[in-house]
């Protein structure tokens, strides 16, 4: 059964039940492989109405802030991981409610902390992020472990004395990598940091595993979470977020005008700016069904969105017929770092929201209306 996308409402994301079982699939069988516990991170990927499919395969939830581990408690009821680059006295009693593990990004924050999570009724155990200083990210934004990052505790600030009550040591060091890029990274990770995993409960690889991807080479993820399971008998977690939705989602939209400019320019209902900041921050350029690059069609168009941002342009691509008003666009690989990013600049309303099943067909699950753009603003 295809999804119907002239017949969805304009803009709208959608998500394929059926990709992402295929995702959670794959996860599920490298749990099962390895043991390791493999979490959502919500950062990534925060439709919850998903998320009691997502908990039938993984093992929980990983946040970043007090509102992604409520989300997180509330709606897969399933392992609330936390970890956030300094936190909010007044919202830590409540973060203690919905978490089971925090990680502290510096002891200082630990230091700061303790005492409540000591006292607190329920055990939450704890870790601390550490930065080994190794990254193969060649973008400085995504880079956890560029020069004078506020990320981690490197080796020369590690305090082994006060190690006291932290359970495991927490790494994020990659984006959208195969594993090849892990496996160099853990042995920077075991020479610097070894001699503390050796005494630690558990271990998190943190996330930017693309294990969905289909060119990712899960043997080697395999053996480098062994690596770790067998030298120090440690509890593995990983944290990816696009894996998960990867591939999995769309974004329709509609051809709204077509202007002329010294080259032909659609102006969609669908804004980078509002709908896909990547698109503008990474920066990339999403595949449209049935498009291709500038000139590999016939008819080549800018795209750009709906708002008075000059730079609100998504990319050039060609087509084998001529854009006209009212034309249909499927944007592909929507459904991650597109919900979680997204804002009503200019007053522009965010796309429906769809999911498509093979039981229920297409399900619209939520469609935004002007209290939402007002109840943001006072």
């Amino acid at each position: 059964m295809n999804i119907d996308f002239k017949a969805l409402p304009s803009p709208c994301y959608i998500v394929d039940e059926r990709l992402l079982i295929k995702n959670l699939e794959i996860l599920h069988s490298v749990q099962q492989r390895t043991g390791c516990s493999i979490l959502l991170a919500q950062k990534g990927f925060s439709m919850h109405s998903v998320y009691p499919l997502v908990g039938k395969y993984l093992k929980g939830v990983t946040s970043s802030s007090l509102f992604e581990a409520r989300l997180g408690y509330e709606k897969m009821g399933k392992e609330v991981h936390v970890y956030a680059p300094a936190y909010i006295d007044e919202e830590f009693d409540e973060l203690l409610r919905y978490s089971d593990h925090i990680v502290f990004n510096s002891f200082d924050q630990w230091n700061h902390f303790k005492e409540k999570v000591k006292n607190y009724p329920q055990k939450v155990e704890c870790g601390i992020r550490v930065n080994p200083e190794y990254s193969e990210i060649q973008t400085p934004i995504y880079n956890p472990c560029y020069k004078n990052s506020r990320l981690g505790v490197t080796l020369s600030n590690f305090k082994p004395e006060e190690l006291d009550g932290i359970d495991g040591l927490h790494f994020h060091t990659m984006c959208e990598q195969n594993s090849d890029t892990l496996e160099r990274t853990i042995k920077v990770v075991d020479e610097k940091f070894g001699k503390y995993i050796k005494n630690m409960k558990w271990l998190n690889l943190g996330g930017g595993h693309h294990i969905t991807r289909p060119d990712y080479d899960i043997e080697t993820l395999i053996r480098s979470i062994m690596f770790f399971k067998d030298k120090y008998g440690v509890q593995i977690y990983l944290e990816p977020g696009e894996a998960i939705a990867l591939n999995t989602g769309f974004l329709v939209s509609t051809v709204l005008d077509i202007v002329d400019n010294g080259m032909k320019v659609a102006v969609l209902d669908a804004s980078a700016a509002c709908h896909m900041p990547d698109v503008l921050e990474m920066p990339y350029r999403p595949n449209i069904i049935d498009a291709g690059q500038p000139e590999e069609y016939a008819y080549t168009y800018r795209l750009g969105g709906n708002t008075c941002l000059a730079g609100d342009i998504i990319g050039d691509y060609s087509f084998k017929q001529p854009l006209k008003p009212g034309d249909k666009l499927v944007f592909c690989d929507m459904a991650h770092y597109t919900m979680v990013k997204n804002n009503m600049f200019n007053g522009v309303n965010l796309p429906s929201i769809a999911l498509f099943s093979e039981t229920e067909g297409v399900k619209i699950i939520r469609r935004f209306k002007y209290e939402d753009y007002e109840t943001r603003l006072s």
